[in-house]
């Protein structure tokens, strides 16, 4: 079971900003990345469809041995993961916006979450902001464009420059001093963001956080793969091959990128 991968699924190519996390966090572990691409993006999608598409990605991971699957997409983790922890014994690691850290550092008290629908409108993005965000105004904002824009794996397009500046001007004109970033595919977006914000407001994501929620699971249940070598990791998709390659066949060694339709 130590040497059996990490398993990491989203709705795309968003999620390899978590699995670039894990693998510079734990070089030794093996993981295989799910890229639902042709389904990106989640958070337009009903609850029923979220779900249905969680248990198919978890049921290919398990099939391939995979000892702790990572929901990282945070549509996908506020609507199915309870689902999926029930469901299923191996262990899950969730994905949500980061609000905590924000508001406690947040020095204005205001603090803007750009996300998407699904994200925003979920039971669980309500009460974690209840929950950590006493005495702190929160700006939502739903990226609506964003993802399908990064999925075809430019960065730099005008298209991309003209939605951030139209989601992100109203929060800062409100004097937010955080942006917490609440969907996986928008760390890619963070060298655009600081040209676009003032240098006194921060940027939070959860990937650090996540991979060392990983790292923390499978020394408690004793998974942690102890063998000498360096991880290899396979990665899919059932959308366009040559993007997953741009994000992924750079990031690390031992990396096989394959188109598939699942």
């Amino acid at each position: 079971m130590k040497s059996n991968p990490i398993g990491i699924f989203d709705s795309g190519i968003g999620g390899t900003s978590i699995w670039k996390e894990i693998q510079h966090l734990m070089p030794n572990e093996n993981c295989i990345y799910l890229a639902d691409s042709k389904n990106a993006p989640y958070g337009e999608k009903s609850h029923e469809e979220i779900l249905r598409l969680s248990v198919k990605n978890t049921e290919f991971l398990i099939e391939r041995k995979c000892k702790l699957i990572v929901v990282a997409c945070n549509t996908a983790t506020t609507n199915a993961i309870d689902y999926l922890r029930n469901q299923y014994t191996v262990p899950f690691i969730g994905i949500e916006p980061a609000i905590k850290p924000a508001a406690i550092n947040s020095k204005s008290k205001k603090v803007g979450v750009l996300a998407t629908k699904g994200t925003l409108s979920s039971a669980l993005f309500y009460s974690t902001s209840q929950n950590h965000a006493k005495g702190i105004e929160v700006f939502e904002r739903q990226g609506k464009g964003l993802v399908e824009l990064i999925e075809e794996g430019d960065l730099e397009s005008k298209s991309l420059r003209l939605l951030l500046n139209q989601y992100v001007g109203p929060m800062l004109e409100r004097g937010i001093d955080y942006l917490v970033l609440g969907c996986t595919h928008y760390p890619y977006l963070i060298p655009l963001l600081k040209e676009m914000l003032p240098p006194d407001v921060k940027i939070i994501d959860s990937g650090q956080a996540v991979a060392r929620q990983t790292k923390s699971i499978l020394v408690k249940q004793n998974l942690v793969n102890d063998a000498d070598e360096i991880g290899r990791h396979q990665c899919y998709t059932n959308g366009n091959i040559e993007v997953l390659e741009r994000f992924v066949l750079n990031a690390a060694s031992h990396v096989n990128a394959e188109y598939l339709d699942f």
